[in-house]
């Protein structure tokens, strides 16, 4: 199982901020963002891990996270997104390092207060096909949002809908098996000049392939002001902490 992090994107939502730094490299308590999703990875038990980078800041995820031994990393692998077209043109960019394997993308902007790893280890003995994960939040409508069937059963994912269907969002936490190679070229462009995410999963529902777990603990997004004050707040209060120490 290979895990990818994706920390490109221009972070326009939290300017001033970021004119000058990568939001994923703000602190979300003690901590620079793209800790947590590299930390979540390690504890779910992956260990092979790209980082896809993009703008004008590569080179400052490298000289923060070096090799990834930090984090008990034998090696950390890094590769650059040409242009901010959305979620699923980043992930076009790791075919060559995933390699035929499973893998397990986050967004490097979603902080979690608990483990996937039991989310991971269903998808293991899942037989094929993808995994998201979803959360109950109050502002849907800012997200990919599940539409479910009277059997609980997702019939489709929308992307930022007017009028939510449901009152989850599909957090920035995607499982997909070798197909999602085949999908990402089918992708058309939306009308917010992305390849959306929420297109793979849909592709993956039209073949009945999809699956999905309810998180029970904390989670935020950090990519506005507002949710990454929430994110540093949850984190400070979290025992699921990195277990690594700020240096003095």
């Amino acid at each position: 199982m290979k895990g990818i992090i994706l920390v490109g994107g221009l972070g326009t939502r939290l300017d001033p901020m970021t004119r000058v730094i990568n939001k994923h490299l703000l602190p979300v308590g003690l901590f620079p963002m793209v800790y947590y999703p590299l930390h979540s990875l390690v504890d779910a038990g992956i260990r092979d891990i790209m980082i896809v980078t993009g703008g004008n800041n590569p080179g400052e995820f490298l000289e923060l996270l070096h090799d990834g031994s930090e984090f008990g990393l034998d090696h950390l692998y890094f590769t650059y997104q040409q242009q901010p077209l959305g979620i699923a043109d980043a992930l076009r960019a790791t075919e060559h390092f995933v390699a035929g394997d499973r893998c397990v993308v986050v967004l490097g902007d979603n902080i979690l207060a608990g483990s996937i790893r039991p989310c991971v280890q269903r998808y293991e003995q899942q037989a094929q096909g993808a995994r998201i994960l979803l959360v109950e939040v109050p502002d849907p409508e800012r997200f990919g949002v599940p539409e479910f069937d009277e059997q609980g059963k997702i019939v489709r994912v929308i992307e930022k809908p007017s009028e939510p269907p449901s009152e989850y969002a599909a957090i920035g936490v995607y499982m997909y098996d070798e197909l999602v190679w085949e999908i990402l070229p089918t992708l058309e462009l939306s009308d917010r000049g992305q390849y959306e995410i929420t297109d793979v999963q849909n592709a993956y529902l039209q073949r009945n392939l999809l699956e999905y777990d309810t998180l029970d603990f904390g989670w935020s997004d950090a990519g506005t002001p507002e949710s990454l004050f929430r994110a540093t707040v949850m984190m400070h209060d979290s025992d699921f902490l990195p277990e690594l120490k700020p240096r003095n």
